[in-house]
C-alpha cells in the first residue's frame, strides 16, 4: 500500500504536467495566428551568442512571425549577471534574420520555465501565446503557462545534439522537471523576479 501511494505522488503529477501539455502541442504550420510568440531561452555560447538548441527556437519564431502567426516575439531568458544576456542574444539574432527590432520584446528575468510563463502574463500582459521550445521540454512549458492564466498553443524543435548522451540526459530530466513544475502550479510560486507591469509587448502591438 505504501508503495503503491509513493507511487502515485510522483506519478499523478509528472502524468498531469505532461498530460495538460500534450493537448497543446501543434505542428508548425497548424498553429493559429497569435498575437505573441514566447521564446524561452536555452543559453548561450562562449561568445556570448546563442546555443544551437536556442537557434532553433528563435529560427521557428522567425518563421511564424514571417507567416503572421506570432506579432510580437517575447524572448524570455536568464539575464542575471551582465556577461551572460540571452534576451539581447536572442533579439540580436531575430533582427539579424529580419525581425524588426520594434517587434521583439525582451524579458531579462525569465530564470526558469515558470517564472518565464508568470512573468509573460502578470509582468507583461500576455493572455495568449504560441510557445517556441525543444520537443522534449515542450509539453513542460506548455503547462506551465496554461497554468499561468495564458491560452497557449505550441511548436517544438529539435532536440538532436553532437552528443546524444545530452539529448538522453535532458529527456530525463523532465520527469524531476514535470515533478517541480506542478508543485510550482499547485504552491503558486512566485518567480525569483516579479516586477512591476510592463507594457512593451502592448505597445508593439499597437503600432
Amino acid at each position: 500500500m505504501a508503495l503503491a501511494a509513493a507511487f502515485v505522488l510522483v506519478a499523478a503529477p509528472i502524468l498531469w504536467v505532461q498530460g495538460v501539455g500534450q493537448t497543446e502541442v501543434r505542428a508548425a504550420g497548424d498553429v493559429r495566428p497569435t498575437s505573441v510568440a514566447l521564446v524561452l531561452g536555452a543559453g548561450l555560447k562562449p561568445d556570448g551568442s546563442p546555443s544551437v538548441y536556442l537557434t532553433r527556437r528563435l529560427e521557428a519564431a522567425r518563421e511564424l512571425y514571417a507567416r503572421g502567426a506570432g506579432d510580437v516575439v517575447l524572448v524570455s531568458g536568464d539575464n542575471a549577471r551582465s556577461d551572460h544576456d540571452e534576451p539581447t542574444a536572442m533579439l540580436d539574432w531575430l533582427v539579424a534574420h529580419g525581425v524588426p527590432t520594434d517587434d521583439v520584446v525582451r524579458d531579462h528575468a525569465g530564470f526558469d520555465t515558470h517564472d518565464s510563463c508568470v512573468r509573460a502574463h502578470d509582468v507583461f500582459g500576455v493572455d495568449a501565446a504560441v510557445v517556441v521550445t525543444q520537443d522534449y521540454h515542450l509539453r513542460r512549458a506548455l503547462f506551465s503557462c496554461t497554468e499561468a492564466g495564458i491560452s497557449v498553443t505550441g511548436v517544438g524543435v529539435s532536440s538532436t545534439s553532437v552528443r546524444p548522451v545530452q539529448a538522453v540526459t535532458w529527456r530525463a530530466r523532465e520527469l524531476p522537471a514535470s515533478w517541480r513544475a506542478a508543485w510550482d502550479a499547485v504552491t503558486g510560486r512566485d518567480p525569483v523576479y516579479a516586477g512591476p507591469p510592463e507594457t512593451a509587448v502592448q505597445d508593439a502591438l499597437a503600432r
